[in-house]
């Protein structure tokens, strides 16, 4: 008896011995402590929207004031290139969402779609831009019945990231996208292409591209002059009706022409708009500005 106590007595101290002690909370690769009450207070508002960097290049060059109210409500994403980044919505509620991508003035390079579900790509775009400063990407992707994610790919080199920033826009009504239009909408037929010449006063170009219901497959292009292609645009649409193509645009400068391929065989029309968006005085930074010749002009001089 009083050797199995001795026993006893002596697992228990070995047990005790192994007993992790209980100082505090220890932090770990799979664990991490609560903060201490008060940590993470009085980081300034500015950097919690984003890297300071990114949000300069947002605002930088010349920015359309409906992509500005985007670079705004959203948080700026700097996407490298070769890397993918997505935006899901899951509430059915969202039925529109507003896409807005630059660059800091080097060429813009990106696959853009639209994810419903598993292995269902109802929307994809092929972009292309020359200068993603002076020309910034801006367009409105229909979402209706939810869960839908918009997914960015930068397909250019590493040494060319781009700035996206994705947001769920408003839908007032149901109206069609053409309704209040200025210009008349043209039909363009499977193989057939169009153009639109545009004056120098001409900042931006509203263009909607719609069909029956059935698939829409296009290209938009921005040139200025002749065979100089300023912005690409190549589109895939499941249902034309149901999710159109709505972008703007930026135009700068004179000489600009937007055109329109039907990339779809002759069975898929689509319906296009294009028409001008913003109207300035069509003079840019550059421009020299003439004078001398008011009356008068170098006769009241006293040589």
């Amino acid at each position: 008896m009083k050797f199995f106590g001795t026993t006893l007595l002596a697992l228990v101290a070995g047990a005790a011995a192994f007993t992790p002690a209980t100082s505090g909370p220890k932090s770990s690769a799979l664990f991490s402590a609560p903060p201490p009450p008060g940590a993470g207070q009085g980081v300034a508002p500015g950097l919690a929207r984003g890297n300071p960097v990114t949000q300069q290049i947002a605002r930088s060059g010349n920015t359309h004031p409906q992509s500005a109210a985007v670079w705004d409500a959203s948080q700026p994403v700097l996407v490298q290139g070769g890397s993918l980044k997505t935006w899901s919505f899951a509430s059915p509620a969202v039925e529109r969402v507003q896409v807005v991508m630059k660059t800091e003035g080097r060429p813009l390079d990106a696959n853009l779609e639209l994810w419903q579900g598993p292995d269902n790509t109802p929307y994809k775009m092929r972009v292309y831009v020359e200068d993603g400063a002076q020309r910034s990407f801006n367009c409105v992707i229909e979402t209706p019945r939810g869960p839908n994610t918009v997914s960015i790919r930068n397909t250019a080199n590493m040494e060319f990231p781009l700035v996206a920033g994705v947001v769920a826009a408003e839908v007032r009504n149901r109206e069609s996208p053409m309704a209040g239009a200025v210009t008349q909408p043209r039909t363009i037929q499977g193989g057939a292409l169009r153009t639109y010449p545009f004056d120098p006063n001409v900042e931006s170009v509203r263009i909607v591209l719609m069909t029956d219901g059935r698939p829409l497959n296009s290209r938009i292009e921005l040139l200025q002059g002749p065979n100089n292609i300023k912005q690409v645009m190549e589109l895939y649409t499941e249902d034309g009706m149901d999710r159109p193509y709505i972008a703007i645009i930026e135009t700068p400068g004179s000489g600009n022409v937007v055109r329109i391929v039907n990339t779809a065989t002759m069975e898929f029309p689509l319906t296009a708009l294009v028409e001008a968006d913003q109207i300035g005085d069509g003079r840019g930074p550059a421009d020299a500005v003439l004078g001398g010749d008011g009356p008068g002009f170098m006769l009241d001089r006293a040589w």
